[in-house]
């Protein structure tokens, strides 16, 4: 069975043209041939900014990962010798979160 992903690409994209036409400078970052979780993060930080507190809180309990998006996180932190909680506040992610992948990844 095919799981049905969001197509980043065409919602970003016609988001920056309707509502942030000024931020046009981001439809670079959606050139890519596949976007991670990490350009997703990246682009709604730079369209966005910086959401309020209730709206970090219910934009975090729907967050999922599939497992190269956990391998390119856990990348990173070698890359950049950060620890788990370097790493957690990197990707606004819980330390124990951090430390199942590494477990259950064995990486």
């Amino acid at each position: 069975m095919e799981k049905l992903l969001p197509d980043y690409k065409t919602i970003y994209s016609d988001i920056i043209i309707k509502k942030f036409p000024q931020k046009k400078y981001c439809l670079q970052l959606l050139q890519k041939k596949s976007l991670s979780v990490v350009d997703i993060m990246e682009l709604n930080g730079k369209i966005f900014g910086i959401p309020d507190k209730e709206t970090f809180i219910a934009n975090q309990k729907h967050r999922s990962y599939n497992k190269t998006d956990i391998f390119e996180i856990l990348n990173y932190q070698k890359e950049n010798k950060l620890n788990n909680n370097q790493l957690a506040i990197k990707f606004k992610l819980s330390r124990n979160t951090v430390t199942k992948w590494k477990k259950y990844f064995a990486v």
